[in-house]
């Protein structure tokens, strides 16, 4: 099945110039995409982690939306150790405990799936446009993707991201978090169907971007999610786990977590 995106213009906005913004398989006008759908697949649910310190339950919202979210029930201790171990990457090259993001305040916490993807800039829009709400509640905006400080930084000075920005090289916290990964987590009809919307919009991916090594030898192929978390180590209060590409949650359905 092949989905063609033409432009639109105008375009309103604009991250990369046209060189950077070509993958062999677009031309100026259009970018073609051979997609083999195959059935979406749910992700497993799994519990979140409590600190080591201690090992108490901690209760989650559950997101509405048609992606995963956790239940109220507490969180696991394997995934709270490996939440514990986790380290990201500031736009310095500074690492930070992921935890420590959180540890002394709330923080709204979106997982990219890669720095070049556009639905990934587009859900970072969304989540920016709420940032003065955030601010009112002392809330911290944060987007961590996978891939190199490189990447993290390029991804910040394209976007214009109000946000903190950090890179997660290895992965850790999304295999942690037990977000879904798969060509067919990527490649379904709704996933196609906002890339449409996104280019409609004027939004833009990166391909270079997203064909560099840190990227490309993992395939592209994961997804993210996003949480609301602190203050408190162990206190993760909301989490939406993408089902597919561009799976995006209520944006209500945070604020109510983050701000109420």
């Amino acid at each position: 099945m092949a989905i063609t995106l033409s432009t639109i213009a105008p375009i309103t906005r604009t991250y990369l110039s046209p060189a950077n913004n070509s993958p062999p398989s677009c031309t100026s006008s259009s970018c073609t995409y051979n997609l083999t759908l195959s059935p979406s697949v749910t992700a497993n649910k799994t519990v979140l982690a409590s600190s080591s310190h201690t090992r108490r339950p901690v209760s989650a919202a559950v997101s509405s939306s048609t992606g995963t979210a956790e239940s109220s029930i507490g969180i696991g201790e394997e995934t709270g150790s490996l939440l514990e171990r986790v380290e990201v990457f500031d736009l310095n090259g500074n690492s930070i405990l992921i935890s420590d993001l959180w540890k002394d305040r709330k923080a709204v916490v979106a997982f990219a799936r890669h720095f070049g993807c556009v639905l990934c800039r587009r859900r970072a829009d969304m989540l920016a446009a709420k940032k003065d709400t955030m601010d009112a509640s002392g809330v911290a905006l944060v987007l961590i993707g996978p891939g190199s400080v490189d990447q993290a930084r390029t991804f910040s000075e394209q976007s214009g991201f109000k946000g903190e920005v950090y890179a997660d090289p290895s992965y850790a916290s999304y295999k942690a978090l037990s977000f879904v990964s798969g060509v067919s987590t990527t490649f379904t009809p709704g996933a196609a169907l906002k890339i449409i919307e996104a280019y409609m919009e004027g939004y833009r991916q990166d391909w270079k971007l997203s064909f560099e090594k840190d990227t490309r030898t993992k395939g592209g192929w994961q997804q993210g999610g996003i949480i609301v978390a602190g203050p408190g180590i162990s206190n993760i209060s909301y989490i939406h786990k993408d089902k597919e590409a561009g799976d995006d949650p209520n944006i209500e359905e945070i604020l109510k977590a983050c701000c109420s």
